[in-house]
């Protein structure tokens, strides 16, 4: 089976959704980039807040509430320029991530976080931590391949959230 058709299985699953996709979606980063810890953001940016719909480890990074978009240099790379933040070790992480403790204890040293764009518009990221130096140019070049099924899966998560 081809990488892609496992989330086109879990994306037309018609239970257990948005949570199948974001499985689905989880399983397809795992075969593109290896991933310790997954989760997925969505942005609000009328508010300026965002909120993890999905989480890989629900005990350190639960799904609840949101959060004030950090105003720093993530923020400009991710959701003003619409490209993807790599950092390969926990000095740079902690350069823009308040919980880079908590990433440490939990044995990632990189993180990769890729917009997701409908119509101009970043409306989440997929984030993909491992250990240290985990994403050199050949995964940020993976990465691109999450981006459409992202799309789709955070479309959605909007459309069932409205309902």
């Amino acid at each position: 089976m081809q990488p892609l058709e496992g989330f086109y299985t879990a994306l037309a699953c018609d239970t257990g959704q948005p949570t199948s996709a974001f499985e689905g979606l989880e399983r397809l980063a795992q075969l593109i980039m290896g991933v310790r810890l997954f989760s997925l953001m969505a942005i609000d940016r009328e508010s300026s807040t965002a909120g993890r719909i999905y989480s890989s480890d629900q005990k350190a990074y639960p799904v609840q509430g949101t959060k004030p978009v950090p105003q720093n240099e993530w923020t400009q790379i991710v959701l003003e320029r619409r490209e993807t933040f790599v950092a390969n070790d926990i000095e740079r992480i902690a350069e823009v991530f308040p919980d880079h403790e908590l990433i440490r204890s939990l044995g990632c040293g990189s993180v990769i976080n890729v917009p997701i764009a409908i119509c101009g518009r970043v409306v989440g990221t997929i984030n993909c931590l491992n250990e240290a130096g985990r994403y050199g140019p050949e995964k940020v070049a993976a990465s691109e391949q999450l981006k459409l099924p992202g799309a789709a899966a955070f479309m959605l998560h909007r459309l069932l959230e409205s309902n």
